[in-house]
């Protein structure tokens, strides 16, 4: 479970994306988070966990734990995709799937990420975030 909340872990991010006013280094600053991940089986890799709308493939798995959380890991072949993803995971995984569902996911567009992504990583970014979403109500009795 994680003891920090989901707008704590928001607000933590946006601190550490702050100090870069060039979106060369917060491009480069996501590829660290990207490559921090811990890279998921081939056998994780299935069409069920593949990320539909996004440009560049992207896989990102959901298990329920036995406190009542969410595990949440991800993979792209796509270095800025996998840092988006790196965020994503953050802000969600250790949560319930009725923190997931009803959190206010904004620090998106408070760092700005949303206009500095090409149309199709954009379209991606919202893919990933409306699979977790339907996977955390999934999840819910």
């Amino acid at each position: 479970m994680n003891s920090k909340s989901i707008n704590d872990i928001q607000n933590e991010i946006l601190e550490e994306f702050e100090p870069f006013d060039d979106w060369m280094d917060r491009y480069s600053l996501l590829i660290d988070m990207g490559n921090s991940l811990a890279p998921l089986s081939d056998s994780e890799k299935t069409p069920e966990h593949l990320i539909e709308g996004c440009q560049s493939r992207v896989w990102i798995t959901i298990s329920p734990e036995a406190d009542g959380t969410l595990s949440l890991r991800s993979d792209s072949d796509a270095l800025i995709v996998k840092g988006i993803a790196a965020l994503l995971l953050r802000v969600y995984d250790g949560h319930t799937p009725q923190e997931i569902v009803s959190s206010d996911l904004f620090f998106i567009d408070k760092m700005g990420l949303r206009e500095h992504l090409s149309p199709t990583r954009s379209n991606g970014l919202v893919s990933m975030i409306a699979q977790i979403q339907r996977t955390a109500q999934s999840f819910i009795a």
